[in-house]
């Protein structure tokens, strides 16, 4: 399903030369970007370990000035390249022109508050009472159901829950993309991004690109490790870096299409699809997770403006509509959600309808889902340190789903070390490369579907290799600084359910070997809590750090 037919019906093609038609309007607001961001300002890039500072949320009101103006975005990805310089002078040869006014669509985007002094929400899978107070703007305490409410776990799908309402405007409630389209989900299980690559036969299907990791490394290949890293699905990737800038299908149309394809100006990354792809990856798991987790409750746009989000829609939708944020002023962000040729109808040109996919694998996460009994990545009746309280599973990409712990040492930095790594749970490895070693726990070999546990940091010497079925406490390898950038020799570790990245603390809190993990308002922060006894986080390795896992 969803590998195209190399002869397209008349329809089709002239979808696409009216899509062609509107990225040129696109371009001349992309290369403002270009011109009034200072000569191409890059931030530093952070890796999985890096330090991300957390946004405070915005205040829930919307204004959208007449008159967008968007800016450049830091770099994201955390792949370290060897790459050419850059020119002296980054600036476009093009010249930058007026950003065009996009009339807005007549319905759609705007829910106006309404009088009704409560509402009827009926839950959706992955809900739990803390978040949906959060999105609804009350106190948990002030939600009533006909039902028990179930107040720390996952919500039943279905159950209504009456609301005081206290909105004002929102976004359309209308959902874009299930979540299992946005995810790296069961459904990507049969799905062949070589093939359909080498089907669609466009500029992707012969670019490649200088990796340090992998050396040349295909399109195709560049696809498939940010889904797997990122946790994405490859659909999504593909239909928007098509819709942005002809890859997939033909070639790109414009200098700016080929340098930039998924439209983020970055002057030290031209031409470079794993830092495109990336980056647009993370801000898609940013909308996700903050979401899921009740930190996302609007979008911002460049220009000023703060739209509050409508309680009802998905995650997939708010992934979406988050990253476009970052990519296009108010009106033309309307136009690609709700307009005649938005990317979603484009989206099931390529792939069909994404909603009937979603009914065989959602919900992703069932309400009566328990973590299995986990233990402590490390051997018995030794001290480590919990060095990583809550903070990101993979680069920028903000779902505080890991966890750090390091090994003794009296040496700081990144150092051999001859302590092990061992397997939390039984499982079968589907992933031992760059650091990284993956444990699939049903054993079917697709870490996207059931329970799955990454590691990373873990070094080349002694690690387990793939198609290794190893059981609760089995060595996996030593921990190391490898794979992304770090300051210390540690092991960070991160679940994940049917593709989906799960909250170190939430609904599904991270527990191992009776420790419970929970986060503070920091990043890296937290406490391991197991009764009454607490384990401070902390990357100075102290004393209040120190954890055994006992025989």
């Amino acid at each position: 399903m969803g590998v195209r037919r190399s002869t397209q019906s008349s329809a089709r093609k002239r979808y696409y030369r009216r899509r062609f038609k509107r990225l040129v309007v696109l371009l001349s607001t992309a290369l403002i970007l270009a011109g009034v961001v200072g000569g191409g300002l890059v931030y530093p890039v952070l890796a999985p370990d890096s330090s991300l500072a957390i946004s405070s949320r915005p205040s829930p009101t919307r204004t959208i000035p007449a008159e967008p103006v968007v800016a450049v975005e830091p770099a994201l990805p955390a792949e370290v390249l060897t790459v050419e310089s850059p020119p002296n002078d980054p600036t476009p040869t093009s010249k930058p022109q007026p950003l065009p006014q996009v009339p807005l669509p007549t319905q759609g985007q705007i829910i106006p508050p309404s009088e009704d002094p409560d509402i009827l929400y009926y839950t959706a899978a992955g809900d739990s009472l803390p978040v949906v107070s959060l999105r609804f703007g009350v106190n948990m305490d002030e939600i009533k159901s006909p039902m028990p409410i179930e107040r720390k776990g996952l919500l039943p799908p279905g159950q209504l829950l009456i609301i005081p309402n206290r909105l004002g405007e929102t976004s359309s409630r209308s959902k874009l993309l299930p979540d299992s389209e946005v995810t790296f989900s069961p459904s990507t299980v049969d799905f062949d991004i070589y093939g359909f690559v080498e089907s669609a036969g466009g500029y992707l299907s012969t670019y490649s690109q200088w990796l340090a990791t992998t050396g040349i490394t295909s399109g195709a290949d560049v696809i498939a490790r940010v889904s797997k890293e990122y946790s994405v699905n490859p659909r999504l990737l593909l239909a928007y870096l098509e819709y942005q800038s002809g890859w997939v299908y033909g070639m790109p149309e414009s200098q700016f299409a080929r340098d930039y394809p998924m439209g983020y100006v970055n002057f030290e990354q031209r031409g470079m699809l794993y830092h495109q792809a990336a980056w647009f990856a993370s801000r898609v798991m940013d909308g996700y997770y903050g979401w899921k987790e009740g930190r996302r409750l609007v979008v911002t746009f460049a220009e000023g403006g703060v739209l509050r989000l409508a309680p009802e829609l998905n995650a997939g939708s708010v992934g979406l509509m988050n990253a476009f944020t970052h990519l296009y002023g108010y009106e033309n962000w309307a136009q690609l959600l709700y307009g005649e040729q938005n990317f979603f109808d484009f989206y099931d040109t390529m792939f069909d309808n994404p909603w009937i996919r979603a009914q065989a694998v959602e919900p992703l996460i069932p309400a009566n889902i328990v973590q299995p009994e986990m233990i402590l990545p490390f051997e018995p009746n030794t001290t480590w340190a919990f060095t990583g309280g809550p903070h990101a599973a993979w680069s920028a990409a903000d779902v505080w789903a890991a966890l750090d712990f390091a090994p003794p040492s009296s040496e700081a930095g990144c150092i051999e070390s001859f302590a092990w790594v061992v397997a939390s749970v039984p499982g079968l490895v589907v992933r031992s490369e760059h650091g990284v070693v993956v444990i699939d726990m049903d054993g079917d070999g697709y870490e996207q579907t059931g329970w799955s546990l990454l590691y990373l940091h873990i070094a080349t010497k002694n690690r387990v290799p793939v198609g290794t079925w190893v059981e609760v406490g089995d060595r996996i390898g030593h921990p190391s600084c490898e794979g992304g950038r770090s300051t210390g020799t540690h092991v960070h570790i991160a679940r994940r359910y049917n593709g989906e990245w799960v909250p170190a603390d939430g609904p599904l809190p991270f527990v191992l070997s009776g420790w419970t993990a929970r986060a503070s308002s920091e990043v890296y922060k937290g406490w391991l809590i197991r009764g009454t006894d607490i384990i401070y986080a902390n990357t100075s390795a102290s004393a209040m750090t120190h954890i055994r896992r006992e025989e």
